[in-house]
């Protein structure tokens, strides 16, 4: 496979099924009808992903695990806030694995970040307390959001919504971050 067809599969495998989602709420405004779009390109993807690249990605696979179970519940029960909370479920997940790491003396957050992320343990476990309660208020935004607007609001909340705080917030970490980064300009003794 050439390098620019392997891209556009990258691609495609990442996010099918997001971008069913998407298209079918921005079209229709219909939680159950973005359920059955969630579930099949969440599906597609994780087959093109299977044939064409031979592999399982880890994200596509968790999309379509999370998107199948509360998709397939979305539609089975009839009942768009199954979906809608499917996000405050993911959210309050990633902040309690990052507080259960941090409480119990480890640095979750750098895990998942690796060798780009040089800095000391303190601070470390500074952002990922701050990055645990952001997740949690995420979450009850979500909440929030699923039950006083309508579902294409709710849609546009989750995405680009989510995507462009979780940005801003992860930029307002910025000066922590930058006031202990390690020098590498500063002379070695």
């Amino acid at each position: 496979m050439s390098p620019k067809v392997g891209r556009w599969v990258r691609l495609f495998v990442d996010y099918a099924g997001l971008v069913a989602f998407l298209a079918v709420i921005a079209i229709t405004g219909d939680a159950i009808a973005a359920s059955w779009a969630v579930v099949a390109g969440s599906l597609a993807a994780l087959a093109a992903g299977l044939l064409l690249e031979k592999r399982v990605a880890p994200m596509p696979l968790v999309t379509a695990i999370f998107g199948v179970l509360f998709g397939g519940a979305t539609i089975v029960f009839h009942d768009a806030m199954i979906l809608k909370l499917k996000i405050t479920v993911l959210d309050v997940g990633i902040a309690a694995f990052l507080l259960t790491g941090a409480l119990r003396g480890k640095n979750p957050l750098k895990a998942l970040m690796g060798e780009a992320f040089h800095l000391p343990a303190p601070v470390v476990r500074t952002l990922t307390l701050r990055f645990a309660a952001f997740f949690f208020a995420l979450a009850v935004a979500n909440v929030v959001i699923a039950y006083t607007q309508s579902t294409r609001v709710w849609g546009l909340f989750k995405f680009p919504g989510t995507f462009v705080l979780i940005f801003l917030f992860s930029m307002s970490q910025t000066p922590l971050m930058m006031k202990h980064m390690p020098q590498e300009d500063a002379p070695k003794d």
